[in-house]
């Protein structure tokens, strides 16, 4: 597979250097010897620019300013490059994102993001009070275990192959699902105080990291998203942010 060196957005090399390493038992992370040079060892994204949960990754790095070395995975081309058994011995699941750090091989977008919050935890993605963490991680969530999974690339396509649904079919479960999801996010965004720019306040947390890359997702459908203003709202001043420009489908090594 290519690589492409991609650089966190508007930062310099000597950004990236300061390093961490979880250690037994919950106490803090402790900082990786001077020497180890993250420009020499960097993390490599295994990452397809269409797939959601990769465009998630792609964000977290970039807000955190951490350099990775981009591993393009084709999930439609010769059938699905995931699929291939030098990919599954990365990850079994057969799915993107992966992410390579030193030894470690990790899977699961909100797995992954959780790794590099604990390991490079400023700046943070997500709260200091506990009620709001939970807050966050609960929009995040919803978007990440409630919208997505039902209307990912791998549903989509069971439902058209293996089901013989037609595509009319097959957009109305989209729409229907991704429609009933935002109406309800909406409703929880639209009344909660914590709201602002964006999901919580005004500087990106996870839950923004989640929510873009599904909007992005639900306009490729030809979903509405105005009829969502608060959604809305917050995707439009979000994807302004060079982190999130950067971490767009349309600019990755690997757009068609």
């Amino acid at each position: 597979m290519p690589e492409y060196r991609t650089g966190a957005a508007g930062a310099s090399a000597a950004t990236h250097r300061a390093r961490y390493t979880l250690v037994p038992g919950g106490a803090a992370p402790v900082p990786l010897p001077a020497e180890y040079d993250q420009e020499r060892h960097p993390m490599k994204l295994y990452s397809y620019f269409r797939s959601s949960a990769s465009y998630r990754v792609r964000i977290a790095l970039n807000l955190k300013r951490l350099p990775f070395d981009y591993v393009p995975v084709h999930m439609l081309r010769d059938g699905g490059e995931q699929l291939k058994d030098a990919y599954r011995a990365l990850n079994p699941d057969a799915v993107v994102p992966t992410l390579a750090d030193g030894d470690a091989t990790l899977q699961q977008s909100l797995a992954i993001i959780e790794y590099l919050e604990e390991t490079h935890p400023e700046p943070a993605l997500l709260p200091t009070l506990p009620v709001d963490r939970a807050y966050v991680r609960a929009v995040a969530l919803q978007v990440a275990c409630e919208i997505h999974p039902l209307n990912n690339l791998r549903v989509l396509k069971y439902l058209k192959h293996t089901l013989q649904v037609s595509e009319e079919a097959k957009t109305a479960w989209y729409r229907h699902w991704i429609e009933a999801g935002f109406e309800t996010l909406e409703t929880r965004l639209a009344n909660d105080p914590r709201t602002g720019k964006l999901c919580f306040g005004d500087t990106p947390t996870l839950a923004d990291v989640c929510l873009v890359p599904q909007v992005f997702n639900a306009n490729r459908f030809s979903i509405d998203t105005t009829r969502y203003p608060t959604i809305q709202r917050i995707v439009d001043h979000a994807s302004a942010l060079d982190a999130f420009k950067a971490a767009e489908p349309g600019v990755q090594p690997d757009a068609e």
